[in-house]
């Protein structure tokens, strides 16, 4: 199941308030700017710093 498009038009990065990019088919919210992935688990995303992994990881 997708993430509501309302929920995704006022997340943002925890950590540089920028925008986020969504990609469905891996369940993750990614900030390029910070170089971050959040995970999405159950169709929450989990934005905490301390739980993102860096892009790439």
């Amino acid at each position: 199941m997708a993430l509501n498009p309302e929920l995704l038009e006022i997340l943002a990065c925890p950590q540089c308030k920028g925008e986020l990019e969504y990609r469905e088919v891996e369940a993750s919210l990614l900030c390029h700017a910070c170089n971050l992935c959040y995970r999405i688990e159950d169709d929450i995303p989990v934005m905490l710093i301390d739980e993102a992994t860096p892009i790439g990881a």
